[in-house]
C-alpha cells in the first residue's frame, strides 16, 4: 500500500461518473448519472437512498466489476490517489482490486466460494496481492480471522463458508477485504442480513479497524441508523442522481431536499413527546429508468411539487456552506428536523 504524500487529498475522487446498462432492444439506461464525491483518509461517507437509487452500481462501477457487455462507465472518472482508474487495463485493475480498494459485499454466502475454505480464500487474496507463499498466506489468513474477532481462527480458517453462521461469514468477508490492508474499503450493505447484535458488533468492528489501518470507508446503505452512527458526510441518491449532500449533522438536523426529509421521517424515534408520532412513509416508488418522469425525478411522489418541478430538471447546486442540494423549491420549504444522533 502507498502512501500519499498530501494526507488531507482525497483519497478516492469520483466526478461526474455516469454508468450506462443497455436493456431490452438495446435501449442506453443510465444507473448512475453524473455522480460525484470524494472521500479521504480516515473519514466514512454513507452513500444512501432507496433500492434502485444507483447505491450498488456506483459501488461496482468504482471497483469496475460492472457485467460485461450491458454495462459501462460512459463518462466521468473515478480517480485513485489522483490516478484515473476508469480506463486501465484490467491486469491492472486486478492488481487494485484487495490491494487498494476492499470491498464488502452485501452477502456474503454468494461472494464466498462454497468449495473452499475460508483460510483458503483469504489466502489466496493475499498471494496475489503479495510476494508469499502459501504457508505464511494462510498465517496471515488466519491472524486476519483473528483481528475480525473470529474464535480459534485456526479452526475456523479450515471452515467451509456453509459451516458459519451469517455473522461469522460477514466477519470473514470483512477479514478478506483488509488482508492486504486496502487504503479505501467499500461496505455495501455489510450488515442488512444480519441481526440487530451482530450488526451492532460488526460496526464496532469497522471502525476500530478503521482506527487502526487508518483507511477510508465508502458505506453504502438504507439504513440510516447506520449512517448517523458509522458517517462524517452523507451522499443521498434518487433514481441515479446525488439529491443532496452534506455532513450527518447537516443532513440529519435540516435536510434541504424533499425526498431527504422523507428518508428522515421514516426513522422511529424515542420520547415521550414523540409516542403517539406516526411512522411516515414516502408514497410511491423510485421510478424506472426506463420510464423517468420529466423535470425533478422526484416530483411524482413529492407533496411540494409544482408544475415548474416538471419543467425541467433541477440542477445540483452547491451552496458556499459546502451542502449540495437538487431542488428548485428548497429555499422555500420548511422540512422536518430530526434530532441527529451521530
Amino acid at each position: 500500500m502507498t502512501e500519499i504524500a498530501d494526507p488531507a487529498a482525497p483519497l478516492l475522487e469520483v466526478d461526474d461518473l455516469q454508468t450506462s446498462f443497455v436493456v431490452g432492444e438495446g435501449q442506453d439506461v443510465r444507473a448512475v448519472d453524473g455522480v460525484s464525491f470524494a472521500v479521504r483518509p480516515g473519514e466514512t461517507i454513507a452513500i444512501v437512498g432507496e433500492s434502485g437509487s444507483g447505491k450498488s452500481v456506483t459501488s461496482l462501477s468504482i471497483m469496475r466489476l460492472l457485467p460485461k457487455k450491458v454495462g459501462r462507465i460512459s463518462r466521468g472518472t473515478i480517480k485513485l490517489r489522483g490516478r484515473n482508474i476508469v480506463d486501465i487495463p484490467e491486469n491492472e485493475m486486478r492488481a487494485i482490486r484487495g490491494n487498494d480498494i476492499g470491498m464488502i459485499f452485501q452477502e456474503p454466502m454468494t461472494s464466498l466460494n462454497p468449495v473452499h475454505t475460508i483460510g483458503t480464500q483469504i489466502a489466496e487474496v493475499v498471494m496475489q496481492h503479495e510476494k508469499v507463499n502459501k504457508t505464511k498466506a494462510h498465517e496471515r489468513a488466519v491472524e486476519m480471522l483473528e483481528l475480525v474477532g473470529i474464535p480459534e481462527p485456526r479452526r475456523r480458517a479450515n471452515n467451509y463458508p456453509h459451516e458459519m453462521s451469517g455473522g461469522m461469514r460477514q466477519r470473514a468477508m470483512i477479514a478478506m477485504a483488509l488482508s492486504c490492508e486496502p487504503s479505501v474499503l467499500i461496505a455495501d450493505e455489510p450488515t442488512t442480513a444480519l441481526d440487530v447484535t451482530i450488526q451492532a458488533q460488526i460496526l464496532d468492528l469497522m471502525r476500530g479497524l478503521q482506527k487502526k489501518l487508518g483507511m477510508a470507508i465508502v458505506f453504502i446503505t438504507h439504513d440510516l441508523g447506520v449512517v448517523a452512527e458509522m458517517a462524517d458526510r452523507v451522499v443521498v441518491m434518487y433514481a441515479g442522481q446525488v439529491v443532496e449532500t452534506g455532513t450527518v449533522q447537516e443532513i440529519f438536523t435540516k435536510p434541504l431536499m424533499p425526498y431527504t426529509s422523507g428518508l428522515m421521517q421514516s426513522i422511529p424515534r424515542m420520547g415521550k413527546s414523540e409516542t403517539k408520532v406516526r411512522l411516515q412513509t414516502i408514497p410511491g416508488y423510485v421510478p424506472l429508468l426506463t420510464k423517468l418522469p420529466s423535470g425533478c425525478r422526484f416530483r411524482t411522489r413529492c407533496s411540494f411539487a409544482t408544475e415548474a418541478c416538471a419543467a425541467q430538471e433541477p440542477p445540483l447546486e452547491v451552496l458556499d456552506s459546502g451542502r449540495s442540494v437538487r431542488c428548485i423549491r428548497w429555499r422555500e420549504l420548511d422540512l422536518l428536523t430530526v434530532k441527529a444522533t451521530a
